[in-house]
């Protein structure tokens, strides 16, 4: 199985950053089940969406109802419930986000009876939600990546030479790194695969090469750019905007 490599997990961008004003934020311990959080559309009845939401790497679940993500999605209306996922960088530095997402999260709710589910994530989040995608896309109907981590710079760099992804993919062998994996899959997916496919993402952001570069591949009409860092002001404006067309059914 494809997994997030140590030495990618140490190098990620923001990584740095995010010590410097919070070092507390160190690596939390990775349990199983994964811990997730419920925030249904109306108690004692089941919606027919889900809304999994997936945190950035030193982010926590909390944080989604924290700057309103939840409220929001819940005021415009939408017949969709909200589960709250606490997959943290923890779970990368053990090699099981994506055995926990899948077993912990995203078959209980297959199994709860939820035949339409879409991932939101965020950084770190946004590379999980592709990166489940990937390996569950029968059980996923689209994911919304907002600012994601999408690779190490010099795999960017390897697939910008190659001239994109689908260059990349046709001359890299299958790679059991994630990041490789998901760039290779990118370049072989079809059209169908990739329409699942939602980027929103700041035009400042600090990973915004490997956005464009992941972008570059997916529909127009799928992503989106606003003034702004890889920070919550921005992301709160990319969530009203998705929320504003996103396919979800009301009532």
């Amino acid at each position: 199985m494809p997994v997030i490599s140590r030495r990618a997990c140490w190098t990620l961008p923001w990584a740095g950053a995010a010590c410097i004003g919070a070092c507390a934020w160190l690596p939390r311990k990775a349990v199983a089940p994964m811990p997730v959080i419920h925030r249904p559309a109306r108690a004692g009845r089941q919606a027919p969406l889900l809304v999994l939401m997936l945190p950035g790497a030193y982010s926590v679940p909390q944080d989604f109802i924290d700057q309103g993500f939840v409220s929001r999605l819940q005021a415009q209306g939408f017949a969709a419930d909200a589960a709250l996922a606490d997959a943290h960088i923890g779970y990368v530095e053990n090699g099981t986000l994506l055995e926990r997402l899948r077993d912990d999260v995203l078959l209980p709710a297959q199994r709860a009876g939820y035949r339409r589910i879409w991932l939101v994530g965020i950084s770190l989040g946004g590379l999980a939600a592709l990166a489940l995608l990937m390996r569950e896309p029968a059980g996923i109907e689209g994911v919304l990546a907002i600012a994601p981590y999408v690779g190490r710079p010099e795999l960017l760099q390897q697939v910008a030479a190659a001239g994109g992804a689908k260059a990349f993919a046709d001359i890299r062998p299958a790679d059991e790194d994630l990041e490789a994996a998901l760039w290779i899959w990118l370049g072989r997916s079809s059209p169908a695969q990739r329409d699942k496919i939602h980027l929103y993402t700041g035009g400042q952001d600090r990973l915004i090469t490997g956005q464009r570069l992941w972008a570059a591949s997916l529909a127009p009409d799928h992503v989106l750019e606003l003034s702004g860092d890889h920070d919550w002001p921005v992301w709160n404006a990319l969530w009203s905007r998705w929320l504003a067309r996103a396919p979800w059914p009301r009532g």
